[in-house]
């Protein structure tokens, strides 16, 4: 490693996250915290997804799945949109979807 390049890996207060940001994260995570929510998210990286389908891949009734889902897009973790009588949820973005994908591949599951 060169002078140059443990400089740039030298402490200072730029690399400290604000408080705030702390929280943001942190509260990110927690939408990560719970195994249901896990596999929700799973099957989401996979694809676009309706509550019904959701319910019969994990075994879960549907109020269960709903209320999970409905915290999700308050963490605004996913995406939904209707079309006709069926809600279908995604990933509210690729970066989760790398996130759950590098976990999965560092905890060697699945």
């Amino acid at each position: 490693m060169t002078g140059m390049e443990f400089a740039a890996l030298a402490p200072n207060r730029d690399t400290v996250l604000s408080a705030e940001d702390a929280r943001k994260v942190a509260r990110f995570f927690q939408a990560l915290a719970d195994p249901t929510r896990v596999r929700m998210l799973t099957a989401l990286a996979h694809g676009e997804w309706c509550v019904s389908d959701l319910t019969s891949a994990l075994g879960m009734d549907q109020p269960a799945v709903s209320h999970q889902l409905k915290y999700l897009r308050e963490m605004n973790v996913v995406r939904w949109q209707k079309h006709g009588r069926h809600v279908y949820y995604t990933l509210g973005d690729e970066h989760l979807r790398d996130i759950l994908i590098s976990s999965i591949a560092h905890l060697d599951c699945g």
